[in-house]
């Protein structure tokens, strides 16, 4: 009797939907889960064009928040500049979804050509990215962000490719 009630005990969860923990999505996971590739525009004072690598190198307490190093490199413009970020990614959903959001924050810091000279060089930046990736085909999907950094002094524009690690 006790073995049936325990065994109905794990069947009445599992049908509605409810997983043992073994089975729910990992807490903190670090490893390669995606790679970008990203060319823009930074809007700022002459403009510049703009390359970009960036990482997704970990879960945070769910699937859906990453933890994304990135660096940048402007060019053409009066300056050349240089930016290495640290960034906490949140995405909507799930990675499987053909489209998906994500919005996240973190520190860059930046540099420039002659940043000896500059007495505020180099800095650190309050950054903000929005985008979102569509699915070509797995594991590769289209990037487009919006990047603004230096609390909002700068607006970088993007677009790329990335991959996905699918599970």
């Amino acid at each position: 009797m006790c073995s049936r009630t325990a065994v109905l005990g794990w069947l009445f969860p599992l049908a509605l939907g409810f997983t043992p923990l073994e089975a729910q999505e990992p807490r903190t996971d670090i490893g390669l889960y995606g790679f970008s590739a990203r060319g823009g525009v930074d809007f700022d004072g002459p403009g510049q064009a703009i390359v970009s690598m960036a990482l997704d190198v970990g879960h945070l307490f769910t699937c859906r928040l990453r933890l994304r190093p990135s660096g940048d490199l402007g060019f053409l413009g009066d300056d050349n500049t240089y930016v290495a970020s640290l960034e906490l990614v949140y995405r909507f959903v799930d990675d499987v979804q053909v489209v998906v959001p994500y919005v996240g924050t973190g520190l860059g810091l930046f540099g420039r050509e002659l940043c000896g000279q500059d007495p505020g060089c180099p800095g650190v930046w309050i950054q903000l990215a929005v985008g979102f990736e569509v699915r070509v085909r797995d594991p590769v999907s289209w990037l487009l962000e919006y990047h603004a950094m230096d609390a909002f002094d700068r607006h970088r524009f993007m677009i790329g490719l990335t991959t996905r690690r699918w599970r």
